[in-house]
Protein backbone atom coordinates (compact mmCIF):
# COMPACT_ATOMS: atom_id res chain seq x y z
CA UNK A 1 0.00 0.00 0.00
CA UNK A 2 2.73 2.47 0.96
CA UNK A 3 4.64 1.58 -2.20
CA UNK A 4 1.60 2.44 -4.34
CA UNK A 5 1.11 5.76 -2.52
CA UNK A 6 4.78 6.67 -3.10
CA UNK A 7 4.43 5.70 -6.77
CA UNK A 8 1.41 7.97 -7.18
CA UNK A 9 3.22 10.83 -5.42
CA UNK A 10 6.22 10.27 -7.69
CA UNK A 11 4.10 10.44 -10.83
CA UNK A 12 2.36 13.54 -9.45
CA UNK A 13 5.70 15.25 -8.83
CA UNK A 14 6.90 14.41 -12.35
CA UNK A 15 3.65 15.87 -13.71
CA UNK A 16 4.15 18.97 -11.57
CA UNK A 17 7.67 19.40 -12.95
CA UNK A 18 6.25 19.17 -16.47
CA UNK A 19 3.56 21.79 -15.77
CA UNK A 20 6.19 24.06 -14.22
CA UNK A 21 8.31 23.78 -17.36
CA UNK A 22 11.17 22.15 -15.47
CA UNK A 23 11.07 18.70 -17.09
CA UNK A 24 12.75 17.66 -20.32
CA UNK A 25 11.75 14.28 -21.74
CA UNK A 26 13.10 12.09 -24.50
CA UNK A 27 16.67 11.09 -25.10
CA UNK A 28 17.69 14.14 -27.13
CA UNK A 29 16.18 16.72 -24.75
CA UNK A 30 17.45 14.89 -21.67
CA UNK A 31 20.97 14.71 -23.07
CA UNK A 32 20.88 18.40 -24.01
CA UNK A 33 19.71 19.33 -20.49
CA UNK A 34 22.49 17.30 -18.85
CA UNK A 35 25.25 18.57 -21.12
CA UNK A 36 24.14 22.20 -20.75
CA UNK A 37 24.38 21.97 -16.96
CA UNK A 38 20.67 22.64 -16.28
CA UNK A 39 19.79 19.11 -15.15
CA UNK A 40 19.42 18.48 -11.41
CA UNK A 41 18.24 14.86 -11.75
CA UNK A 42 18.14 12.33 -14.58
CA UNK A 43 15.42 9.68 -14.52
CA UNK A 44 15.39 6.61 -16.76
CA UNK A 45 12.43 4.24 -17.13
CA UNK A 46 12.79 0.73 -15.76
CA UNK A 47 12.21 -0.90 -19.16
CA UNK A 48 14.71 1.26 -21.03
CA UNK A 49 17.45 -0.66 -22.81
CA UNK A 50 20.65 -1.44 -20.96
CA UNK A 51 22.52 0.71 -23.47
CA UNK A 52 20.29 3.70 -22.67
CA UNK A 53 20.71 3.17 -18.93
CA UNK A 54 24.50 2.93 -19.27
CA UNK A 55 24.70 5.93 -21.59
CA UNK A 56 22.82 8.21 -19.21
CA UNK A 57 24.50 6.76 -16.13
CA UNK A 58 27.94 7.48 -17.59
CA UNK A 59 26.90 10.93 -18.83
CA UNK A 60 25.53 11.85 -15.40
CA UNK A 61 28.53 10.46 -13.51
CA UNK A 62 30.89 12.50 -15.67
CA UNK A 63 28.89 15.70 -15.10
CA UNK A 64 28.03 14.95 -11.44
CA UNK A 65 24.26 14.86 -12.04
CA UNK A 66 22.20 12.49 -9.85
CA UNK A 67 20.93 9.52 -11.88
CA UNK A 68 18.03 7.26 -10.93
CA UNK A 69 16.08 4.43 -12.49
CA UNK A 70 12.41 4.67 -11.58
CA UNK A 71 9.93 1.81 -11.37
CA UNK A 72 7.72 3.32 -14.07
CA UNK A 73 7.96 1.98 -17.59
CA UNK A 74 8.47 4.13 -20.70
CA UNK A 75 4.76 4.40 -21.40
CA UNK A 76 3.90 5.54 -17.87
CA UNK A 77 6.82 8.01 -17.72
CA UNK A 78 5.75 9.55 -21.02
CA UNK A 79 2.06 9.63 -20.10
CA UNK A 80 2.86 11.40 -16.81
CA UNK A 81 4.71 14.08 -18.75
CA UNK A 82 1.82 14.45 -21.20
CA UNK A 83 3.70 12.77 -24.01
CA UNK A 84 3.95 9.36 -25.62
CA UNK A 85 6.56 6.80 -24.57
CA UNK A 86 9.68 8.34 -23.05
CA UNK A 87 12.70 6.41 -21.80
CA UNK A 88 14.37 9.32 -20.03
CA UNK A 89 13.64 12.63 -18.33
CA UNK A 90 15.63 15.46 -16.81
CA UNK A 91 14.38 17.57 -13.91
CA UNK A 92 15.80 21.12 -14.03
CA UNK A 93 14.64 22.39 -10.62
CA UNK A 94 16.65 21.51 -7.51
CA UNK A 95 13.67 21.35 -5.14
CA UNK A 96 11.57 19.19 -7.43
CA UNK A 97 14.59 16.98 -8.15
CA UNK A 98 15.16 16.44 -4.42
CA UNK A 99 11.49 15.53 -3.84
CA UNK A 100 11.38 13.18 -6.82
CA UNK A 101 14.63 11.49 -5.78
CA UNK A 102 13.21 10.94 -2.27
CA UNK A 103 10.12 9.25 -3.73
CA UNK A 104 11.92 6.86 -6.06
CA UNK A 105 12.27 3.57 -4.24
CA UNK A 106 15.07 1.16 -5.00
CA UNK A 107 16.86 3.59 -7.32
CA UNK A 108 20.59 4.00 -7.33
CA UNK A 109 21.75 7.58 -6.97
CA UNK A 110 25.28 8.39 -8.01
CA UNK A 111 25.54 11.74 -6.25
CA UNK A 112 29.14 12.77 -5.85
Amino acid sequence: MTKEINRRKLLGMIGLAQRAGKLRTGEFSTEKSIKSGRSRLCIVASDASEATKKRFSDMCAYRKVPFMICESDKEELGHTAGRQMRASASVEDAGLARNIADLIEGGNVNEQ
